[in-house]
Parts: structure tokens; C-alpha cells; sequence
């Protein structure tokens, strides 16, 4: 019953940032609340076991997960913020001011991958769930990885319609999410 007050509770903010997006199924700020909410329940389900038995494999592949999704989240959000001018405009309200990018970011890791950000949620979320292995949070942790996929192709049509042609040919020479692979 705890974690379901605490789950409720810590959704407000989230309930908050992503309430342009919340009614329009189109965005991707749709699908990727319900990610932030698969995450939310991940962290409230596992955090108790956070730092057990630190030196088991699934730990160790835990925490390289979790610091990639640090770096991801870094390395995307600086290059956003420099290279991406960000529009003042009022237009496209229910993006984040970084979001509104008026250039293509493809330098740094966006030469690599389309989506670092939510990348960085995908390894967050896989980081998380080897902090405990058991099937129910197994099926958040893929709900989470299909809203992701959903927010990153979503994402996408919206990229294809502001930067026509230019987005398309990026996409032919980059990854959604891991480099080289994917």
C-alpha cells in the first residue's frame, strides 16, 4: 500500500510536466510519460535493493547500465542545448524548451544515435530492473521499452515534418538508440 501512495504521489510531477502531451496521442511526450511512469514503479520496486550483494554480475551490468544512461542523457542534452537552437517561438507548446530545435543535431552523440535521451531512459530502465530480477517488473521494464520505441518513432514524424528530406537522410546513417546496432 506504500508504494502505491508514493507511486500516486510522485506522479504529480510527472502528471504536471507532461500535461500538454497528455491529451494529444500524436506527440511523442505521450508515450514517453507512460515510460517516466514505468520507470517511477521500477525505482519504487527495486530501490530497496540498490546497493545488495554489490559485486553480482547482474549488479555490475546494473551500474555500467546506469552510468551509460548518465552519459547518454549528458552527452544528448549539451549538444541539444548548444547546436540545437532552441526556438523562443510559442509555437509547438507541448515540447519542452530544448526540444524546440530550429537546427539538426547531428555532431557529438547524435552522430551515433537519433535518441540519446530516450536511450538514456532505455538503459535507465534495464539498469533499474537487474537491481531485482522477477517477472513482473521483467514486464514493466519491456512496457517501458515499447513506450520508448512508440516515443522515439513518434518523435520522429515530428522530426520528418519540421526538417523534411535532412531528417530522412540522418536516419539513414544513424541508430535509434545504441551505435552500430539499433
Amino acid at each position: 500500500m506504500e508504494k502505491l501512495i508514493l507511486f500516486g504521489i510522485l506522479s504529480l510531477p510527472l502528471i504536471f510536466i507532461s500535461r500538454r502531451s497528455l491529451f494529444a496521442p500524436a506527440n511523442h511526450g505521450f508515450y514517453r510519460f507512460f515510460s517516466w511512469e514505468c520507470i517511477l514503479w521500477l525505482l519504487l520496486s527495486n530501490y530497496k535493493f540498490w546497493f545488495e550483494n554489490p559485486f553480482a554480475p547482474k549488479q555490475i551490468v546494473s551500474w555500467i547500465l546506469l552510468f551509460a544512461s548518465i552519459y547518454y542523457v549528458a552527452a544528448g542534452s549539451i549538444f541539444l542545448v548548444k547546436k540545437g537552437k532552441p526556438a523562443k517561438a510559442k509555437e509547438r507548446e507541448e515540447l519542452f524548451q530544448f526540444e524546440k530545435t530550429t537546427e539538426l543535431v547531428d555532431r557529438g552523440i547524435f552522430r551515433y544515435i537519433r535518441h540519446p535521451l530516450y536511450g538514456s531512459l532505455l538503459l535507465l530502465t534495464w539498469g533499474i530492473f537487474l537491481k531485482n530480477v522477477i517477472l513482473p517488473l521483467f514486464l514493466i521494464s519491456l512496457i517501458s521499452t515499447l513506450f520508448l520505441y512508440l516515443t522515439a518513432r513518434f518523435d520522429e514524424k515530428e522530426c520528418v515534418a519540421y526538417f523534411g528530406e535532412k531528417y530522412l537522410e540522418y536516419m539513414k546513417r544513424t541508430k535509434m538508440f545504441i551505435p552500430f546496432l539499433f
